[in-house]
């Protein structure tokens, strides 16, 4: 077993996050124990969604258009621009409802530790984005973690121009706190009493 599908099987399903070797080990015996109902349909949506879906290249969002479905909605306000981290922090968003408006999504945050640059990250197509006189605002909608904070600093940094606002959440987001984690109450609080970055 040590080199079979079954082992291969088990160490793919342990290196997704949350998952250790047992969980691994159960879900694998789970699927093979359901191999048509489900092993096998997974598979093939595993599959479909690896041909599929794509990155937006205007804000990073996945979807299987291009640009992706939010881009495309013209009844979103078109002069805002909502910076997150990660897809699940868009989503996460999105889920309150209380935002309309426009997203960035970086890729990740800065973090020297693990030589996360500003190159390994969306950032330049932001700065390109709110050149647009039509951008009034950006918020900086990341975590209040160190790099989450540091990440924003420099963006904010890079996208400074004359009458762009620049705002981030307002920090009832707890510190260290992930938007992905957080209810839809304290992501939606946030939002709507955002104030301008210093």
């Amino acid at each position: 077993m040590q080199d079979g599908p079954l082992h291969h099987l088990i160490k793919a399903l342990s290196s997704l996050p949350g998952l250790g070797n047992r969980s691994a080990r159960r879900i694998a015996l789970h699927m093979l124990g359901r191999r048509e109902s489900l092993m096998l349909p997974l598979a093939r949506l595993l599959e479909r969604a690896a041909a599929e879906i794509k990155a937006c290249y205007i804000c990073g969002n996945l979807d299987v258009l291009e640009p992706c479905s939010l881009c495309q909605d013209g009844q979103r306000a078109q002069n805002q621009i909502c910076v997150v981290a990660q897809i699940g922090d868009l989503w996460a968003i999105e889920r309150t409802g209380a935002y309309k408006g426009l997203y960035h999504v970086l890729g990740g945050l800065l973090s020297a530790l693990d030589g996360i640059g500003p190159e390994q990250l969306g950032i330049e197509g932001l700065v390109l984005r709110t050149r647009s006189p039509d951008i009034q605002e950006v918020i900086l909608a990341l975590s209040a973690t160190v790099d989450g904070q540091s990440t924003a600093h420099y963006v904010a940094d890079r996208i400074m121009r004359t009458g762009l606002e620049i705002t981030h959440l307002a920090h009832g987001v707890p510190v260290g706190g992930e938007l992905d984690y957080l209810d839809d109450g304290t992501i939606t609080t946030a939002l709507r009493s955002r104030k301008a970055s210093e």
